[in-house]
């Protein structure tokens, strides 16, 4: 009980503080993490140290130069991808959704490859590392929908489209068996290599879009990490260069990040209800 009531207390002067930076700042550059997603039962990577919770996520080079990779990783992703599929917006999906509508949020940079922010109905929205659920040639650029090339795939292997296994990160599976019998479905245009519009490890931001964000970034008064370990360098990047700006830069996640030299606030509390209490705040008054 004396716990519950310690978090209570966590939450609302972390609620209360947040809402007194964001009417200090109230044009926020947001950037978000797992963190967010993890109340909609998609898995995160990391813990509270920051340190990888599993083996990393597969590499560019090795999706793209391996065979045995990509049966692998579309094996598992037939398994594992409904946890993307049915995931539901979060408190804390909504509560950003909500700061934007009240004129606060002036862009919003997300990590995460859910597309749940949009669901929640923010609108501001840059996927700097793409967005799962559509996939391209790497040839012919031809797209087509995630659901329908899983559908494609389970028509290809019925014997792994009835397995299961534990959900993962972005669509992944614990799921460990003999792949090389699986059938990996090619591109129906021209035949080349199909890949979730997703940035992997090795990979880097379309130009475009990380200038979007920076562009963002110049426009804003502040900056608000959500969710993040910052860990990885295309999101971390932007707060570096928003130190260099002088700008104040503020972190909710539970553990560490990576900027924390750089940060002028930090709590470290749970996300949706320190938002949602935030929100509440920011109504009140």
């Amino acid at each position: 009980m004396t716990q519950v009531v310690e978090i209570a207390k966590t939450v609302q002067k972390a609620g209360e503080e947040l809402a007194a930076f964001i009417e200090h700042y109230p044009s926020l550059w947001v950037i978000t993490g797992a963190g967010v997603s993890t109340d909609s039962g998609i898995p995160d990577y990391r813990d509270a140290d920051g340190q990888w919770k599993r083996p990393p996520p597969v590499q560019h080079g090795d999706f793209i130069g391996s065979l045995a990779v990509r049966q692998r990783y579309w094996a598992r992703a037939l398994v594992g991808f409904k946890a993307m599929r049915e995931a539901q917006v979060s408190g804390a999906h909504r509560a950003l959704a909500a700061l934007e509508a009240m004129g606060h949020v002036a862009l919003l940079v997300t990590q995460n490859v859910d597309r749940l922010h949009q669901r929640a109905g923010s609108r501001k929205v840059i996927d700097l590392h793409g967005r799962a659920d559509m996939v391209a040639c790497m040839a012919c650029g031809y797209q087509m929908m995630r659901h329908a090339m899983h559908s494609e795939m389970a028509k290809l292997n019925p014997a792994f489209a009835v397995l299961e296994a534990r959900h993962a990160p972005d669509g992944d599976a614990d799921l460990e068996t003999d792949f090389s019998a699986f059938k990996v479905l090619d591109c129906p245009r021209c035949g080349g290599i199909l890949k979730p519009q997703v940035v992997y490890y090795g990979d880097v931001v379309p130009p475009a879009r990380r200038m979007a964000a920076q562009a963002g970034l110049q426009r804003a008064n502040a900056v608000l990490a959500v969710g993040t370990s910052l860990m990885v360098y295309s999101g971390y990047r932007f707060c570096r260069d928003a130190h260099a700006m002088g700008l104040p830069i503020a972190s909710l996640s539970l553990g560490v990040t990576r900027a924390d030299v750089l940060l002028t606030h930090q709590w470290r509390a749970p996300l949706t209800p320190v938002l949602e209490h935030a929100v509440a705040c920011l109504k009140s008054t």
